[in-house]
């Protein structure tokens, strides 16, 4: 069905908090609009809005037709205890919902309740249109292809984290949605589920509106930009892809800048010159009450004249001051200032492995022999599963070899993020946890630098472990930034980070001069940051190559 989504006037935000207003947006068949805007910004609820969830603060969201079938996947950080891949694959294509809203109607039936056919022939039309009348047949093969062994019938919480994304990747690639909305889904997926994902958005003949901060994704994928902008507190709507909005944004910075820098100068001369003509006029009345005798009523008269002149001046600059048309100073966003701090250096070896072998269960990585030398630069890829956070654990010495040999250096001080980003306590407040882990900090300073990381009051006394994920990672850069390392892993470091937080990072690991271990998907990622070899994993294998 060829669906249309018309978003009018569209305001959203929380309780009395306005986070964007005033947005106009129409999403036809074939659309792809990407949202884009800082953590907090209000990217998830206006997807939330668009899907009916909430209402809005003010504005309406229609969809034409009115019986479309809009499927809307939020992002789930935690899987649901005891839901099998089944049950979760039912739930996330609408197929359940559609299922329990048939049966409903059906039993209704008996009943010769007023409008019960009609109720029944409208569920059992979304039944049909949610896929749900095959979905079990198609479960099998999509899984398959995904290239995942695990059977329907298994708990999402026996699933790795990257099973878990190809099941969600499953998910949508079965579903039959009219119109999609789609939170953060490159989340945790490998370069073959992003290529999988890609060919599916841009093969949809429905519209799509998705949150991304996978700028690769985006310049591949989207045909709009919706730009969400809480320091100007504005919404504009970017026609062009990405790297079009990107240049068409810096662009609209400058002239906004140049306008109101003009507008400031203007302003100011106005301002300074009516000055100096109100001084010369009170000057001259002064004169002529001093030096005029009060006989010389001539000459009195001339300099009165005179100063009235003046004052007429300061009246007409202070009327052209009146009619300029102010233009507002952009407001500065707050940007993430972003360091890491260095430890000493360490040995010249970093980290070695000797035909290292380890096994968990039916897969084993290696044997593997590599070299981390001191201020090398190393970019890890491969697939999901492939073997590459327990290549990190052998590289830290937080495994132990089941054959082969693994040292690490001397005077290493090692700072990581890893991709649950568990550097620190789950059961105690934030403020709490980063104390116990930097003691020499005060309790101050731990709140002063927390706050430039974007974590206020709120996240400081709150249990680490209900931060969200992009909270986690603010917290966990933070931490790099408050303890000097040397050798700096980062595992999928841009997962749940904004775009300005990305670029921060970026400049961050530019500066930084100690060996470095990233393990991302990010293509983006991998091209900005100057690395000196990359190390491809597959099944257990490493090939190295120069950069």
């Amino acid at each position: 069905m060829s669906a249309t989504l018309v978003a009018k006037d569209l305001s959203g935000g929380h309780g009395h908090r306005v986070l964007f207003e005033g947005l106009d947006l129409v999403v036809a068949p074939g659309d792809v609009v990407g949202v884009v805007g800082a953590n907090g910004a209000g990217k998830s609820t206006l997807l939330r809005l668009l899907a009916g969830a909430t209402p809005p603060l003010a504005g309406s969201v229609t969809c034409a037709p009115t019986d479309a079938f809009v499927g809307w996947l939020p992002q789930e950080h935690e899987r649901v205890p005891g839901e099998t891949v089944d049950h979760y694959l039912a739930r996330r294509t609408g197929a359940a919902e559609a299922t329990a809203g048939m049966e409903a109607t059906a039993a209704d039936l008996g009943s010769g309740a007023p409008g019960a056919d009609e109720a029944y022939a409208v569920a059992f039309d979304r039944w049909l249109a949610s896929g749900a009348a095959d979905l079990h047949d198609r479960v099998g093969p999509v899984l398959a292809d995904l290239g995942l062994d695990v059977g329907a019938d298994a708990l999402m919480t026996s699933l790795s984290g990257g099973q878990a994304a190809r099941v969600a990747l499953a998910a949508l690639l079965l579903s039959r949605f009219d119109v999609v909305l789609l939170d953060e889904p490159t989340n945790d997926l490998d370069l073959d589920g992003l290529a999988r994902l890609e060919a599916f958005v841009q093969g949809l003949r429905g519209g799509v509106v998705l949150v991304s901060h996978d700028r690769e994704f985006l310049a591949r994928c989207v045909t709009r930009i919706v730009e969400l902008d809480l320091a100007q507190h504005q919404v504009t709507v970017f026609d062009g892809g990405y790297d079009a909005f990107l240049e068409e944004r810096a662009i609209a910075r400058r002239h906004a800048r140049e306008a109101y820098e003009q507008y400031a100068e203007t302003k100011a001369d106005l301002v300074a010159r009516a000055r100096t003509q109100r001084e010369w006029s009170s000057q001259g009345v002064r004169n002529a009450v001093r030096k005029s005798p009060d006989n010389d009523k001539i000459r009195r008269k001339a300099a009165t004249e005179s100063s009235e002149k003046q004052a007429q001046k300061v009246r007409q600059m202070e009327s052209r001051i009146a009619r300029l048309e102010e233009v507002e100073e952009p407001r500065k966003e707050w940007v993430l200032q972003f360091s890491v701090a260095a430890a000493p250096r360490s040995s010249a070896v970093v980290s070695t492995l000797d035909r290292a072998v380890r096994r968990l269960g039916d897969f084993t990585l290696g044997p593997v022999s590599l070299q981390v030398s001191a201020g090398d630069r190393i970019g890890i890829t491969g697939p999901n599963g492939a073997g590459k956070t327990t290549l990190l654990r052998l590289l830290l010495g937080r495994d132990e070899p089941d054959e082969g040999r693994a040292s690490l250096g001397a005077s290493v001080a090692v700072g990581v993020i890893d991709q649950a980003r568990t550097g620190l306590d789950e059961d105690s407040p934030l403020g709490a946890a980063f104390e116990a882990v930097v003691p020499e900090m005060t309790q101050a300073e731990v709140r002063t630098l927390l706050a430039k990381f974007g974590l206020k009051a709120d996240q400081v006394t709150s249990l680490v472990a209900r931060l969200s994920p992009g909270e986690r990672t603010r917290a966990a850069m933070a931490l790099l930034q408050a303890r000097g390392v040397n050798l700096l892993v980062l595992d999928e470091p841009t997962n749940h980070l904004d775009l300005p937080a990305i670029e921060q990072l970026e400049q961050a690991l530019e500066s930084y001069d100690g060996a470095l271990l990233l393990v991302s998907h990010d293509r983006r990622l991998l091209e900005s940051v100057r690395l000196h070899q990359r190390w491809e994993v597959d099944a257990g294998r490493v090939a190295v190559r120069q950069v």
